[in-house]
């Protein structure tokens, strides 16, 4: 059997099995993408796309609903993870990251809108060149959709479906360049104008040890009383100066654990400690040595967190619900409607407080039973919640206004933010509402991109190669303008002018481009997780912003 017959059996198997043309561009293009050269990768999103366009050149095509799927599970996704942090920043330093966002979607948009003009590129093209050269998936999915919603006045001679296709092909064509240009950028631009991120991060953490505390390291050992003085304290003594008043202790006697009673502790003595490991040197060092234990499959500890919905336990202190002595767990935080408050006896419970506690397995779920739920054990999603706020979201963005004769509105790409927003920052208050796990939430935004993607690669196939002879070299020079520009006037912008922190600046940039790929670039070379307080603070005004540059950019 030749070769070519052997293509075309492979082809009209392909075109009768859609299906897995679909699979094998999302699983080939995954693949490609994660390959790595040195410390560089394309990633998925470049993977998927250039497999697509392979596949799109030989006339395979993904339906506009399947696409629209993808685009809804990725965008609405988007809005849950950004809500809690949304709202977060605009209680803190709102107007500084906001400014920074508009200033890099503004100075990106204007150059995609002057190169589109001074070209007079093909309809679209333009909204392609800003969201290949921010590489900002929201914005290529906005200007997409405003297409098909028709709020956009296609030219004459034209139809949608080829404005849809100059987009993508506008957005494929860019994307590479920008997303290289954008890590170089951020990679050496630091260097180029004196910040030394790694002693920047450290200064940073350094000064704020004081209010966000680092992550407690529990252990779990047992001890053998060794003081002779211990007999004559009774328990009250012994909190008193030999206790953390949260460190979970128990005593061995005739073979079983349980809490320190009104007799105290006496020589000999086994104990068993759950608490930070600065409890052990400062406190119990003094008392008793460290014995090694009888170990068994009971001892595992593992920390959950457990939501409180008991009324009885509303309005209780932590010391009357006596969680160390009860249930034997170590209380790690408290929070209530997303912050945390102290945990001290005196700390007043609430409904819908989240406390997270480290014990064995048997002890949380003791404690979930008695208290409400534990939050570890919410591996199911709320498909009710998740499906209707897509929906909500869908018709959210079907309501336009009329501005000066022109229909404006939030399109479906503005509708699904504005409910994943409003769902996923209504979720931090409430924790027993609209559960979505995080693996879940990983995998819609990452399946739902990824087949969006699919979709784009494979549209613009088709006409690739003539868009490459006619306008692709200055597609791709102004694909580095619209990269390069906003790089450097939101850093003058927001190290100048806003004066964020240089820890923070270009972690805080990468947010603005919406870009998680360069973000990653920032940590690796801060070798600290820092500058991600900055990708957070302008990540969520961003989505919203570049969403509408993507709508508004079709005018041009």
């Amino acid at each position: 059997m030749g070769l070519e017959h052997t293509g075309d059996l492979l082809l009209s198997l392909l075109n009768h099995h859609f299906e897995l043309v679909f699979f094998i561009v999302l699983g080939v293009g995954y693949y490609i993408g994660n390959i790595r050269i040195g410390s560089f990768s394309i990633g998925a999103v470049a993977g998927v796309l250039f497999v697509g366009l392979f596949f799109g050149h030989y006339g395979f095509r993904i339906s506009t609903s399947g696409q629209m799927i993808g685009f809804a599970l990725f965008i609405f996704s988007v809005g849950y993870q950004a809500g809690p942090g949304f709202v977060a920043v605009l209680k803190q330093d709102a107007l500084k990251y906001f400014t920074l966002a508009l200033v890099v979607a503004l100075s990106g948009f204007s150059m995609a809108a002057i190169w589109a003009y001074s070209l007079s590129l093909p309809p679209g093209m333009s909204a392609g060149l800003l969201s290949g050269g921010l590489t900002s998936s929201p914005t290529l999915a906005a200007a997409q959709d405003a297409v098909h919603a028709g709020s956009v006045s296609i030219p004459t001679g034209w139809t949608s479906e080829q404005v849809v296709d100059n987009i993508a092909m506008g957005y494929a064509l860019t994307y590479i360049f920008g997303l290289v240009g954008l890590i170089m950028m951020i990679k050496f631009l630091p260097k180029f104008v004196g910040i030394d991120v790694v002693k920047e991060s450290e200064a940073f953490e350094a000064n704020s040890k004081g209010d966000k505390a680092l992550p407690q390291n529990i252990l779990l050992r047992t001890y053998r009383i060794t003081n002779k003085e211990i007999g004559s304290m009774n328990l009250k003594t012994l909190r008193e100066k030999y206790w953390d008043s949260k460190s979970v202790v128990k005593v061995r006697r005739d073979g079983k654990f349980f809490p320190v009673d009104e007799d105290g502790l006496v020589f000999g003595d086994v104990i068993e400690v759950l608490g930070p490991r600065h409890y052990f040197t400062e406190k119990l060092s003094k008392i008793a040595k460290e014995v090694i234990p009888d170990w068994d499959m009971s001892n595992i500890q593992d920390s959950a967190q457990i939501v409180i919905q008991n009324t009885d336990i509303d309005g209780l202190s932590c010391q009357e619900v006596s969680i160390h002595r009860r249930f034997g767990l170590y209380v790690l935080s408290i929070h209530r409607k997303g912050k945390n408050i102290p945990y001290t006896p005196d700390t007043k419970l609430k409904i819908d407080d989240v406390i997270t506690v480290t014990g064995t397995a048997t002890q949380i779920k003791t404690m979930g039973e008695y208290a409400g739920m534990v939050e570890q054990e919410g591996v199911a999603t709320d498909m009710v919640t998740l499906s209707l706020g897509i929906a909500i979201g869908l018709v959210i963005g079907m309501f336009s206004l009329q501005l000066g004769g022109v229909s404006v509105s939030l399109g479906s790409a503005g509708g699904l933010l504005a409910s994943g927003l409003f769902i996923g920052y209504r979720r931090s208050m409430k924790p027993t509402f609209g559960q979505l796990p995080e693996p879940t939430r990983w995998f819609l935004m990452e399946f739902g991109l990824l087949l969006f993607m699919a979709g784009v690669g494979l549209r613009a196939g088709g006409g690739i190669l003539e868009t490459l002879q006619e306008n692709g070299l200055v597609l791709v020079i102004a694909g580095i303008c619209v990269t390069v520009t906003p790089i450097l006037i939101g850093y003058f912008v927001g190290a100048k002018l806003l004066k964020v922190q240089p820890a923070l600046i270009f972690g805080a940039i990468t947010g603005a481009m919406t870009s998680g790929a360069a973000l990653s670039v920032v940590i690796k070379e801060a070798k600290s997780p820092i500058p991600a307080l900055g990708y957070t603070g302008t990540y969520a005004f961003a989505n919203v912003l570049l969403v509408l540059a993507g709508s508004l950019i079709m005018i041009f």
